[in-house]
């Protein structure tokens, strides 16, 4: 099939929706099908081949975050002239509801649709205000598809319609191996010394749930003298010193934006990983990698992470924003090293149903229904 994928945010910032859809489009590549996607991106960024630039993002306060969105006339333009010249016989948008491409290329387009939910939100006065606009462009989807129920239930309740549920994927084979980074002994217990946790995800973003991690340190790291933190994403490291206790600065690693390579590593290169995420999670595709890599995993129990975990026989769960609750499981993990071979076995045999080499065929079986509803291919309309 000839497949349109459209990205609702900037693709050289890191996030869930953009692991996915790159993952997506290179496990169609090579399944043999042909994949164009469109994404918020300058002309000069660092793309893959396959994908193409709607031009900046800007930054946007979007469900709890600040997501980097393409809005406008240019973007339109852009959006319209990539559906005439693709021939595409599918179009695949995420998140069609985010004031983003997805939208656009909703009302640019007529044909065979597909769109996926991948947000969990609660119902606010801008979505009552917006929904009748939102109904516009979503009544043109033919097929829809939720990544868990968190997201299904949202489009359900608050944008009517409903989804048959894919999960995200995961390459398991990607995340298996790797040696630890530099420094780090990791849990095959090389050189380094010493215990370690992780983190990775946006540490300026309040939902991701850091503070909550670095109040935890604070009682941990007093007790441990051999215990560090080490951190990975988007976000300023002198901000993060300054939130920690001057005695324990040095202990607290902070990497930044790191390479797909040293996010691999990481995950290899501690005792166990934590997800203290607060909300707004539909899924947690972090998890998904973590388990993949075999680390064992201390997480929030916000209703997505529950799922994933399997009500915690696949990681470790905790009350979400109890950091004295997080300090004493995480102690209790990094006492308990057949307790972590344990939950690390367990997530490496539950995260086989998120492969992209099953979630892939899932969304293609879809595809293949709208298409051939359709009998044509995809092809810029009237309505934008």
């Amino acid at each position: 099939m000839n497949v349109g994928i459209v990205c609702p945010y900037t693709w050289n910032v890191p996030g869930g929706v953009q692991q996915h859809i790159r993952d997506l489009a290179e496990a169609l590549i090579a399944l043999g099908h042909r994949v164009s996607v469109m994404t918020p991106a300058d002309d000069d960024a660092d793309l893959p081949p396959y994908a193409v630039p709607a031009g900046r993002a800007v930054p946007v306060p979007y469900n709890g975050s600040v997501a980097r969105l393409a809005f406008g006339f240019l973007s339109s333009a852009r959006v319209r002239r990539w559906i005439n010249e693709g021939g595409f016989d599918v179009l695949h948008v995420h998140e069609p509801a985010a004031p983003s491409l997805g939208l656009l290329a909703c009302w640019a387009a007529d044909g065979p649709i597909v769109g996926t939910f991948h947000a969990s939100y609660e119902r606010s006065r801008a979505l009552s205000v917006t929904a009748p606009i939102l109904r516009s462009a979503l009544e043109k989807i033919n097929g829809r598809i939720a990544v868990s129920e968190a997201a299904r239930t949202s489009l359900v309740e608050h944008l009517g319609g409903d989804a048959v549920l894919i999960p995200n994927g995961v390459a398991t084979e990607r995340y298996a191996m790797a040696a630890p980074l530099p420094g780090w002994r990791g849990r095959a217990g090389g050189p380094g010394g010493g215990e370690a946790l992780g983190f990775l995800g946006r540490m300026d973003e309040p939902r991701k749930g850091l503070p909550v991690l670095l109040r935890a340190f604070e009682i941990l790291g007093r007790r441990r003298p051999g215990l560090r933190l080490l951190l990975a994403g988007p976000g300023d490291a002198d901000d993060v010193a300054a939130r920690v206790s001057p005695e324990l600065r040095d202990r607290v690693i902070v990497l930044g934006m790191v390479s797909e390579e040293d996010k691999i590593r990481a995950y290899h290169s501690v005792d166990a990983f934590v997800a203290p995420n607060l909300g707004g999670e539909s899924f947690g595709i972090v998890l998904a990698e973590a388990m993949s890599a075999g680390a064992p995993i201390l997480a929030s129990d916000i209703e997505a992470f529950d799922r994933v975990l399997l009500g915690g026989r696949a990681g470790a769960l905790f009350p979400a924003g109890d950091h004295e609750a997080l300090a004493a499981a995480a102690a209790a993990l990094l006492d308990d090293p057949a307790r972590r071979k344990q939950l690390s076995a367990e997530a490496r045999a539950a995260v086989r149903a998120y492969d992209w080499s099953s979630v892939a065929r899932d969304v293609l079986r879809v595809y293949e229904t709208v298409a051939y509803a359709g009998a044509g291919v995809v092809e810029s309309g009237s309505g934008a």
